[in-house]
C-alpha cells in the first residue's frame, strides 16, 4: 500500500491549503507486477476505496481495499501492494478478497504559508480484515506513528516529506520486524491551468521480513481537478528500485470532494 497511501496524502496538500473541503470520497485502482525478492512473478491488483473527513486542522481517513493476486508463493503474505512475507516454496497460488482496513488520523500543527513549514503529526492503524489463510494479509493489526512536513517554494511548487515508524503485528514463529517508513518529493501546480498538478517522489520503508530488501519506489503522478474543491482524476506510474518492490505499477482513479 506504500504508493497509494503516500500519494493520497501528497496530492491533497496543495488542494487542502487552498480550499475548505470537508469530505472526500475516492478510489484509485492500481496494478503492480514484480518478483518482490522471490523466484516468481507476482501480479497484484489493488483497489482501495477511501473516505476522508476534514475539519479545521484534523483529518480522519478510512481506507477499505479489495485485493487480487496471482503468482503468490505458498506461505507468502501480502502487505497491500507489497509483500509482508515471501514463503519458502516454489508452488504458487491465486487469491482475491478484502484487504486490510486502514484508519489514519492526521493533525496540522502548523500550515505551510509565508515561508513557514507545515507540520502534520499522524497515526495509522491497520485492522487485519484481510484473510491470512489466503495470503492476503498477516492476520494481525499494525500501528504507525509519524510526522509529515510540507512547504511552498514560490507560487506553484509544494515540497513534502514524511517519516514514520510502524509496529508490525507478528504472527507466532514469524520473522517480522517493526519498520521505518519514509518519502519525499514535490508537487507542482501548472500555472496556466491550476487544475493540473504534477508530482514526483521517492517512497520507501524497511522490510517487514528480516533478510530482505525493503521497498523503494520512484513515483510520478498527474492530478487533474475538475472542480475548484479538488474533485478530479489521478494517474500515477510506480517504478521499483529494489527487489523488495514491484518492478512497475500503474494506478488510475479519482475522487469527489464535497
Amino acid at each position: 500500500m506504500l504508493a497509494t497511501s503516500v500519494l493520497s496524502t501528497a496530492l491533497l496538500a496543495p488542494i487542502a491549503q487552498a480550499k475548505d473541503a470537508q469530505l472526500t470520497v475516492g478510489s484509485v485502482p492500481a496494478y503492480f507486477s514484480g518478483t518482490y525478492g522471490t523466484a516468481n512473478t507476482i501480479n497484484i491488483f489493488y483497489l482501495p476505496t477511501y473516505i476522508q473527513y476534514r475539519k479545521d486542522r484534523l483529518r480522519i481517513k478510512l481506507t477499505i481495499p479489495y485485493e487480487s493476486v496471482t503468482g503468490l508463493p505458498q506461505g507468502a503474505t501480502l502487505a497491500g501492494s507489497n509483500l509482508s512475507t515471501r514463503g519458502g516454496q516454489t508452488q504458487t497460488r491465486s487469491a482475491s478478497g478484502m484487504g486490510d482496513t486502514w484508519i489514519t488520523v492526521r493533525y496540522s500543527a502548523t500550515h505551510a504559508s509565508n515561508g513557514h513549514v507545515g507540520v502534520h503529526p499522524y497515526a495509522k492503524v491497520k485492522i487485519a480484515t484481510a484473510s491470512h489463510s489466503a495470503g492476503l494479509g498477516s492476520g494481525h493489526n499494525d500501528y504507525e506513528f509519524g510526522v509529515g512536513f510540507d512547504g511552498r517554494a514560490g507560487g506553484y511548487t509544494f515540497p513534502f516529506a514524511h517519516v514514520g515508524y510502524r509496529l508490525v503485528g507478528k504472527p507466532a514463529n514469524s520473522s517480522l520486524q517493526n519498520i521505518a517508513t519514509y518519502d519525499f518529493g514535490a508537487s507542482y501546480v501548472l500555472p496556466r491551468s491550476q487544475s493540473n498538478i504534477l508530482t514526483a517522489m521517492f517512497a520507501g520503508s524497511q522490510s517487514e521480513q528480516k533478510g530482505y530488501a525493503g521497498p523503494a519506489d520512484v513515483i510520478v503522478a498527474w492530478n487533474h481537478n475538475v472542480t475548484t474543491q479538488g474533485s478530479g482524476f489521478q494517474l500515477y506510474i510506480d517504478k521499483g528500485l529494489s527487489n523488495g518492490s514491484a518492478r512497475y505499477g500503474i494506478g488510475f482513479g479519482g475522487q469527489i470532494v464535497f
